[in-house]
């Protein structure tokens, strides 16, 4: 599929080369933008939330791979937990779409579940650089 080549060959060029969380965060934003561009064309009264939509939703993918070139570990975690507070806000506009009926059942649990899952991936990255983090501190203690 070509958008899976492009977001394959675009990760290449990067430290974390294969990265789930790069390549699925990008994929994302591929998704997100393909669907305000349909979205667009439909209703300009939603401009707005679908602005939002698009720059939280487009955001993770951003954040991700601002933090590839972190100052410091401590840098690197914070630049991911931007990244998850997009994707729960991105989680937010995706709800209301669908509670308001311009986002389809199918569309919803589809995008959800990518959300959900960069979601997951994001907590599990953010938990593992602050162990490393408190573990090259030599602190054991986790808070």
């Amino acid at each position: 599929m070509k958008n899976e080549e492009s977001v394959a060959a675009m990760t290449t060029n990067y430290k974390r080369d294969g990265s789930a969380l790069h390549i699925k965060s990008y994929a994302f934003a591929i998704r997100i933008t393909k669907m305000f561009l349909h979205f667009s064309e439909n209703d300009w009264k939603l401009q707005v939330i679908y602005k939002q939509v698009l720059r939280s939703g487009t955001s993770i993918s951003a954040n991700v791979h601002e933090s590839e070139f972190a100052q410091s570990p401590s840098d690197f975690a914070s630049k991911l937990h931007i990244a998850l507070k997009e994707a729960n806000e991105t989680m937010n506009w995706l709800n209301l779409l669908h509670d308001i009926d311009h986002l389809s059942d199918h569309a919803f649990e589809s995008m959800t579940a990518d959300c959900s899952e960069l979601i997951a991936l994001l907590v599990s990255s953010i938990k593992t650089t602050k162990k490393n983090i408190i573990k090259q501190n030599g602190c054991n203690n986790e808070q």
